[in-house]
């Protein structure tokens, strides 16, 4: 380590490179974040009972990968009754149960910064924890939208999973009365999104609404895998159909280039709303979330943002600012 003034500093030279070892490739790394999120009823916590279920039994996934050995889980839910509907979803997805443990919360509500998080994924040697849904575990003073907040909270939990390398998934609704096609929608601040490695999303088929697909909208480390298919019946549970390309016509309100411009646009509106920013800084956030120069530039003319040059840097300026 070279000691700098009043800082420190050391060349990669010294960083020892490693693999990324996933938990289900290409979909939920080990050691990082996961999102996955939907509209309500969807069948995200049913999907994610199956996974773990599957996971503690160590069997194939849905498209045939396969961890080498069973897994130990760790399920938190804020939703759903653990005796009366958990439990039996667990059961009827075949999962070995004393592989899969939860923290009693009734005394003292779980938050995103409790140290219980860390604590139980050490004492159970988990390699999966899930949090559903995001919204149930913010703290009191925690807002969603406030980038800030966020980003300490989901820093802090990507940073536990790091060090026990065990996959973190984070379950998130989205408002779907917003009216919007947007896979962000409901999620609060970008950085939600922009801290987790792996964002899945979970919709329905538009001809056969028992029909959903798993498929990824953000993959920052490994290409984007095919759907995953299943078919879901709040009655009858979920049955897998395995691994498949839709189109994108299929999938129910589902329009790439829309919600990535949707995406953009609430990104410019963010990082704008309190100074001007370096263009620069603004379009390489927006590409490193996969997002075109030719989408950004739109977004930019529609939410109505100026450019001008200072000092030779071209800086962005939101003339009128928009209520987000």
């Amino acid at each position: 380590m070279k000691q700098g003034d009043n800082f420190q500093y050391e060349y990669f030279s010294s960083v020892t490179q490693r693999k990324v070892e996933w938990l289900w490739y290409p979909y939920i790394p080990y050691g990082k974040l996961t999102i996955l999120q939907g509209d309500p009823g969807e069948g995200k916590s049913t999907f994610m009972l199956n996974i773990a279920a599957l996971l503690t039994r160590g069997k194939e996934m849905p498209d045939g990968f396969r961890v080498p050995e069973p897994q130990r889980v760790v399920y938190q839910t804020a939703e759903d009754n653990l005796s009366d509907t958990v439990k039996p979803r667990l059961v009827a997805a075949g999962a070995d149960c004393s592989r899969i443990a939860y923290i009693i919360d009734e005394d003292r509500p779980l938050t995103l910064e409790d140290s219980r998080i860390e604590k139980v994924i050490q004492e159970t040697h988990a390699r999966l924890f899930i949090l559903d849904p995001l919204q149930a575990y913010l703290s009191q003073d925690s807002d969603m939208f406030s980038a800030g907040r966020m980003r300490q909270q989901l820093r802090r939990l990507a940073d536990i999973a790091s060090k026990h390398k065990c996959a973190i998934v984070v379950i998130g609704h989205m408002n779907k009365a917003s009216g919007e096609k947007n896979l962000y929608r409901g999620l609060g601040s970008i950085d939600i999104a922009a801290i987790a490695r792996s964002v899945l999303m979970i919709s329905r088929d538009k001809d056969d609404p028992s029909i959903r697909y798993m498929f990824p909208v953000k993959s920052s480390l490994a290409p984007e895998g095919a759907a995953i298919a299943f078919s879901f019946n709040p009655k009858s549970g979920l049955r897998w159909i395995g691994q498949c390309h839709v189109d994108q016509s299929q999938i129910e309100d589902f329009d790439i280039d829309d919600s990535k411009k949707a995406l953009a646009k609430r990104i410019i509106l963010e990082m704008l709303s309190e100074q001007d920013t370096h263009s620069s800084i603004i379009l390489n956030k927006l590409k490193l979330m996969g997002i075109s120069e030719r989408t950004i530039h739109s977004a930019k003319k529609e939410v109505g943002v100026q450019s001008y040059r200072s000092d030779g840097v071209w800086y962005w300026h939101l003339d009128t600012p928009l209520d987000t």
